[in-house]
């Protein structure tokens, strides 16, 4: 058996030597052949692809599917790509939008200070909302402006539209406005439809309710509200809001001021209006007592040390 397998391996390797030295002389002499430049040869190479090439479709078959996969992976991956950086590019459209409504709205509010009509006799310093309370029992926001500004304790503030406060403490450069909705607002106002008089009080809702008026019956929904300037801590004329009915049937006050969106408040200069006096002010001067009075006093104490 050992013997069978040597004589058939002997025989084996010089064949396939053999072979293997005639397929690259064919290689390198068709190499050879395709590079010369003749016409004759020209002619070769053309009748050999001419009856060639046809019979090797079949075999193109799967080379061409495998270079239409890589072609297709490759157009993904660029779509992939394209669709990545346009959805960073959307995000920063997002942005510059969000931006670009903000300043619209900005400017808007602004253009609606500046378009305000007030008394003629009132000037006014525009102030950024800073900060606001936070607390459901205290309705106030901080601007910045403040005492270098002139800002008297008790003068109006108000947005584009309507009135929104009144200055409740003042600061060297800050000041706290105390909103309509607080718990401690009160503003006499009247309703120029029917010429009522009331009172706005605050109680920490967002319209807060219209009380004290002198014939309910003659309000209807929608009636403007203004400021009377009775008590003289607001000007008279001062837009408040509109009426309107609750649930229960109470008038309240839709306020005209937009507080979901305080971001520039109007402070009004009254300077017909100063600070409230002091307590000793409110007191009246002492009289000086006259001579017979001054007189009658020394006798009295005179009779009292001799008994």
């Amino acid at each position: 058996m050992a013997r069978e397998r040597t004589s058939a391996e002997d025989y084996t390797t010089p064949l396939k030597r053999l072979l293997t030295g005639v397929v690259v002389l064919c290689l390198l002499g068709l190499f050879l052949v395709w590079r010369i430049d003749s016409p004759r040869v020209e002619r070769f190479r053309a009748a050999v692809i001419d009856s060639v090439m046809p019979g090797f479709e079949w075999a193109m078959v799967p080379v061409n599917a495998g270079l239409s996969l890589v072609s297709d992976v490759q157009s993904y991956q660029r779509l992939t790509e394209q669709n990545r950086e346009l959805r960073r590019e959307l995000q920063q459209m997002k942005a510059w939008k969000e931006a670009a409504l903000q300043l619209e709205q900005e400017n808007a509010r602004l253009l609606d200070l500046n378009n305000v009509r007030l008394d003629p006799r009132l000037t006014f310093v525009t102030g950024v909302v800073l900060a606001d309370s936070g607390s459901p029992f205290r309705q106030t926001v901080l601007v910045n402006v403040g005492a270098r500004d002139g800002i008297v304790d008790g003068w109006a503030a108000m947005d584009g539209l309507g009135l929104v406060g009144r200055i409740s403490g003042v600061g060297a450069s800050t000041s706290r406005v105390i909103l309509l909705t607080d718990g401690a607002s009160r503003v006499p106002a009247t309703l120029p439809a029917s010429g009522q008089k009331a009172l706005v009080i605050g109680d920490n809702q967002v319209a807060p309710p219209l009380d004290f008026v002198e014939n309910p019956s003659e309000v209807r929904p929608g009636d403007r509200v203004v400021t009377s300037g009775e008590g003289g801590v607001f000007p008279p004329g001062l837009l408040l809001g509109e009426v309107v009915i609750d649930p229960g049937g109470r008038m309240r006050v839709r306020l005209a001021a937009d507080y979901e969106q305080l971001e520039f408040l109007r402070i009004l200069r009254d300077h017909a209006r100063r600070e409230r006096p002091a307590a000793a002010a409110l007191l009246p001067p002492a009289i000086p007592p006259s001579p017979a009075e001054e007189a009658a006093d020394v006798t009295d104490l005179a009779e009292g040390s001799d008994g």
